[in-house]
């Protein structure tokens, strides 16, 4: 199978955008940086303001930073894209991926599990520390793939439509912690629930 099979073919110029930069039409605005990406368009990256006049109704992401580098969220790429084999994080509560390779200077320590393009340290045994790092053993092995099945695909689509949907009027900024919501722990108040003092029938008379 040929690479551009293997490999959306909106991924690389995503991995190529530069984000984060002041909107030049709504730059006066407060929610002007472009952190936005757009899946059916393609394009530069824009702004909050941008989505909302230029994007309705479009696959839209949200890029956010950490340490410096670009990361997105879980729940948002998964639906379009395959991350099997790439390392996630959690990071203020939510579960993200970077989008690119991030320099590690060499500790000399030994580590359990590294990447096979950078050769970065991961948590876990997996192949790739990015998405790009997974783009670049694609092309080199040709062994794994992005795209998705297409009957998971639709279907995880049509589960997450409406909340996706509910998502894009939210604001969404990166360190914030109204838009990240941790999961609440099951409740245990059915176990400790005391049984009530049993009460005898009176006898007839």
């Amino acid at each position: 199978m040929q690479h551009h099979q293997l490999i959306p073919p909106w991924l690389e110029k995503l991995l190529e955008t530069a984000f984060f930069s002041v909107c030049r039409t709504h730059g006066a605005a407060a929610r002007s940086e472009c952190n936005m990406y757009c899946l059916d368009c393609n394009s530069d990256a824009f702004c909050f303001y941008c989505r909302s006049s230029r994007h309705n109704n479009h696959q839209v992401i949200q890029i956010r930073r950490s340490s410096y580098h670009d990361v997105v969220r879980v729940s948002e790429i998964e639906n379009v894209l395959n991350i099997g084999g790439v390392q996630t994080y959690v990071i203020n509560s939510a579960r993200v991926l970077f989008l690119n390779e991030r320099p590690q200077p060499k500790s000399g320590k030994t580590v359990s599990h590294i990447c096979e393009i950078c050769g970065r340290s991961l948590l876990d045994a997996l192949r790739f520390c990015s998405l790009g790092c997974k783009v670049v053993g694609i092309k080199r092995n040709g062994n794994t793939s992005f795209m998705l099945e297409e009957i998971s695909s639709s279907t995880t689509r049509m589960i997450s439509s409406s909340s996706t949907r509910r998502r894009g009027e939210e604001e969404l900024r990166e360190g914030s912690q109204q838009d990240i919501y941790p999961p609440t722990p099951p409740s245990t108040s059915s176990n400790r629930r005391r049984k009530g003092i049993p009460h005898r029938a009176p006898f007839g008379s």
